[in-house]
């Protein structure tokens, strides 16, 4: 990511809920509920977040019937290195090291 998709991505990320559910999604793909359920965050809430999020192309879904799955995009985990760094091409986060 580099200029103005870098910047949006780290808007996304000002956020220490997003940054928890990025935590979340980076290892496993999660419905809107399971997602509230574990970060005790109204679903209302929770849809919000993950449209900002998926907007800065830092997730993206699967539908599953009538459920729609969030994950991580494979270009960015690919990214990940056995250190645990999610690097953003501007910047680099310590997964083990974002709020949970």
């Amino acid at each position: 990511m580099t200029g103005v998709v870098c910047l949006s991505a780290l808007k996304a990320l000002a956020d220490e809920t997003r940054l928890r559910m990025l935590r979340l999604l980076l290892k496993e793909q999660l419905s809107v509920n399971q997602i509230s359920e574990r970060l005790h965050v109204s679903a209302y809430n929770t849809s919000k977040h993950l449209r900002v999020m998926r907007e800065a192309g830092l997730l993206e879904t699967e539908k599953h019937g009538q459920q729609r799955l969030y994950r991580v995009p494979s270009k960015l985990t690919s990214q990940m290195e056995a250190n645990n760094v999610l690097d953003l091409g501007c910047c680099t986060f310590r997964v083990d090291k974002l709020p949970r």
